[in-house]
């Protein structure tokens, strides 16, 4: 059953960058960018602590995009807060242009690991916090895994890596949106009991509503959820969330280069001008 949540203004005009991103590089992972929305526009609006004059501001909180591909949430996000000009956006896959296909730490202000190669980021984010420890620094680290992602094995290992050293200054944020490339997660290596599994691994573990903004806000304000353990938010959410008809319709995972009717469609569906 897909969610029914009532996307406001401020997430459909965050989704109208989004396509525009996509209409002129003629590619990007869109289904996997709209699910992705309200968790990056939460931490970005109301949780993270950062500088977008001084990117490496050695204070700041740290956020890795592990589910690099859904990069065009992140990217509307980063430009909108000034960490790059907002003609990047319109550049994104250009030759000319800073922004790839999957984020890079060496040129985009504001990525903090190059992600694309699934697995890695909560590792590198591991590292982050360790390092935030020893220094006895205040940042917190957050990142946000794909729920397709949660198939590797290097996932289950730094969970228990980050639950042994008690970093309660590490959050992970899952964009469960219940598909991945070619099936649903249920059908390709299924994640269920997936908050227990989280529970068992030493992290405290909370499950939201994905696109609710203020269940976002609630419950990423009462981090950490408990001294000594790294916290982990289930996030339910939608794959293509905010146009029906890219919703949990997996032929969208990887659809590119499309006709002007049909990104007029994509427009029309956001109900934005």
């Amino acid at each position: 059953m897909m969610d029914k949540t009532v996307l406001d203004k401020r997430s459909k005009e965050l989704r109208k960058t989004i396509v525009k991103i996509f209409e002129l590089a003629g590619r990007g992972h869109l289904a996997s960018a709209l699910s992705l929305v309200e968790i990056v526009r939460v931490l970005y609006d109301h949780v993270l602590k950062y500088d977008p004059s001084r990117p490496k501001w050695i204070e700041r909180d740290r956020c890795i995009l592990s589910k690099g591909h859904g990069c065009l949430a992140l990217y509307a996000l980063l430009g909108e807060k000034g960490f790059f000009p907002e003609e990047e956006l319109w550049k994104f896959c250009h030759q000319e242009g800073i922004l790839g296909g999957h984020p890079e730490q060496t040129k985009v202000p504001g990525v903090e690991a190059s992600t694309g190669s699934l697995g890695h980021g909560l590792s590198i984010g591991i590292g982050f916090a360790l390092n935030g420890k020893y220094e006895k620094k205040d940042y917190r680290t957050f990142v946000i895994l794909g729920d397709g992602e949660c198939n590797e094995g290097s996932i289950w290992e730094g969970a228990m890596s980050a639950s042994k050293h008690k970093l309660d200054n590490l959050v992970v944020l899952v964009d469960y949106n219940k598909q991945q490339s070619y099936n649903t997660t249920f059908e390709v290596q299924d994640l269920e009991p997936f908050a227990e599994k989280w529970k068992s691994f030493g992290f405290a573990t909370e499950e939201v509503d994905g696109h609710d903004v203020e269940q976002l806000k609630s419950v990423l304000g009462r981090l950490p959820f408990e001294k000594g353990k790294p916290s982990a938010i289930i996030c339910h959410t939608v794959k293509g969330k905010g146009i029906e008809f890219v919703e949990g319709d997996l032929k969208w995972h990887h659809k590119s280069n499309l006709k002007d009717d049909e990104i007029q469609k994509l427009y029309d569906a956001l109900g934005v001008d």
